[in-house]
């Protein structure tokens, strides 16, 4: 396991936006896949988006696609989350993942599939 550490999280507005950070402390391979998920009070957790962390391949969850992108860097350990046009609905706590040896195929979209996981950090978006 790697130990993950997010920041930027912060109160905004709707239509705002921002950039979600994880530093990934230990060392990554290949076969590794990251990923974001939220959590709504009362919630469970929500599969947000993952990238495979050779090669780059992403997915997203339908809710966020078109307004999140997700992209790491390799050199600095380093995966991101820039959220676009926020809304009320994407308030959340949004925890970086990680799973050392994913799919060939695409990312999991399941957060019992990723056995490392960061503090989190909270993101509220107000009307």
């Amino acid at each position: 396991q790697v130990q993950l550490i997010e920041s930027g999280g912060g109160l905004m507005r709707a239509g705002d936006s921002l950039r979600l950070s994880c530093v990934v402390f230990g060392r990554t391979g290949s076969t590794y896949h990251m990923a974001w998920f939220r959590q709504a009070p009362g919630k469970e957790h929500e599969f947000v988006a993952a990238i495979k962390w050779s090669g780059g391949t992403t997915i997203y969850a339908d809710s966020v696609k078109g307004r999140f992108t997700i992209s790491r860097d390799n050199a600095k350990n380093t995966m991101f989350l820039q959220m676009n046009t926020l809304k009320p609905e994407d308030s959340a706590v949004y925890y970086c993942t990680a799973r050392e040896t994913g799919p060939l195929g695409l990312p999991s979209r399941r957060a019992p599939d990723y056995e490392s996981w960061g503090q989190g950090t909270q993101v509220t978006v107000s009307s």
